[in-house]
């Protein structure tokens, strides 16, 4: 005879299946939406159809001269390996400091039918900041040299 105090298991069983398959399904969804390709501005004029699908990430160099900044949105053209692309930076933030002619940038977004990058993300460095300092010719002074003598 079945005690009234003991729970049938099939509720637990139950409940936990529906909420395990509920976060697959969100984790799924969420990781499909939020994927982007990473390609070359070559490769991005060679894809086709499918250029026109994805959520995608250029890189290039910003070309001399073609930034043109209105508030948040900005518009350039980024080159690679003889290759240029129209981009159109629209996002909720301004274009980085760092945002300036030669300046190796990375635009997120889509690819339109018109031919232009539409990004809602931009990153930029600046190549300079991250090059080696030039050789020095004079001889480096050590601590040695500069300090008198103990005695």
């Amino acid at each position: 005879m079945a005690n009234a105090s003991q729970k049938s298991p099939i509720k637990f069983i139950v409940a936990t299946v529906i909420i395990v398959a509920t976060i697959a399904y969100l984790s799924f969804t969420g990781g499909r939406d939020n994927k982007s390709y990473y390609v070359t501005i070559g490769e991005l004029q060679g894809m086709g159809n499918k250029a026109y699908v994805r959520h995608l990430r250029v890189a290039g160099n910003v070309a001399p001269g073609s930034i043109h900044r209105v508030g948040t949105n900005a518009t350039f053209d980024l080159l690679e390996q003889g290759h240029k692309l129209s981009v159109v930076y629209q996002g909720s933030e301004p274009p980085p400091d760092t945002f300036k002619d030669d300046a190796q940038a990375l635009a997120v977004g889509t690819y339109g039918h018109d031919g232009v990058f539409h990004a809602t993300q931009l990153q930029a460095k600046c190549a300079s900041k991250y090059a080696p300092a030039p050789a020095s010719t004079t001889p480096a002074t050590t601590a040695a040299a500069t300090l008198p003598a103990i005695k």
